[in-house]
């Protein structure tokens, strides 16, 4: 299966990443992607952007190098209640936002139950600015799989197959494949994404692919599997312009 487009990615604006946006883009061009989103972490997270990155991040050109780019972010859940960490005003100007936990933004000394993350995530679902669930197969934040994701897919959410996962957190990889499996069953739709930071890591989706052909998952359920789904996502759930297309 060829995906045509990556769209949580890094560059150094987060600083534990290692390209910048044009090598990003650069590298998506020649892996012959047809869409990139650049979703630098938000503001709460260590090392991540400054107060006017996203604010001024339309500025970037919505297409480079024959590339589509979604300008948006990776935005933290900050607590229970799924509160973010990128205030609405600079929300509303993005073009793409994947919402995600990171254990370093949440809050310290609560133990995070299968009943308070079933919360955060309901909530999170109800975001109208929220356009995937990030790398959601913590084990650590493990949530009400069965009653939460036919919830993302009535609210327009994508949820994300991480390949990146994989490799660097393989303790989510039974959760994934759980979650998986229920977007299947559910037809909930998901996106798969390398959640690159670094240009060479643009496109590879090896790993999650691997998964979802031995599960027999459908390919028309991957939103990034066509232009068409894509492109039919974007009208229907975003504010992004594709002229001509």
């Amino acid at each position: 299966m060829k995906l045509i487009a990556d769209t949580h990615t890094h560059t150094v604006a987060s600083t534990h990443a290692y390209s910048t946006l044009q090598e990003m883009v650069h590298g998506a061009a020649e892996k012959g992607l047809f869409a990139i989103g650049i979703t630098d972490h938000g503001y709460e997270m260590p090392g991540g952007p400054g107060t006017w990155y996203f604010t001024n991040l339309h500025t970037v050109p919505n297409r480079m190098e024959g590339v589509w780019v979604l300008r948006g972010a990776e935005v933290n859940v900050m607590d229970y209640e799924g509160r973010l960490d990128i205030p609405e005003k600079d929300l509303q100007r993005l073009d793409w936002v994947v919402a995600s936990i990171h254990s370093c933004c949440m809050p310290q000394g609560v133990t995070p139950t299968r009943e308070l993350c079933t919360q955060l995530w309901l909530q999170i679902a109800q975001n109208p600015y929220v356009n995937v669930i990030g790398h959601s197969g913590s084990p650590a934040y493990a949530y009400n799989y069965e009653r939460v994701i036919p919830e993302f897919g009535r609210q327009g959410k994508l949820v994300e197959i991480n390949s990146h996962s994989f490799e660097a957190r393989p303790d989510y990889i039974p959760n994934c494949r759980r979650i998986a499996q229920l977007c299947m069953e559910y037809r909930v739709p998901v996106v798969v994404n390398s959640d690159a930071h670094f240009s060479a890591s643009i496109g590879d989706f090896r790993a999650a692919l691997a998964m979802l052909e031995e599960m027999g998952f459908p390919e028309e359920l991957i939103v990034n599997s066509s232009k068409e789904r894509f492109c039919a996502y974007l009208r229907e759930h975003t504010r992004f312009q594709m002229e001509g297309v």
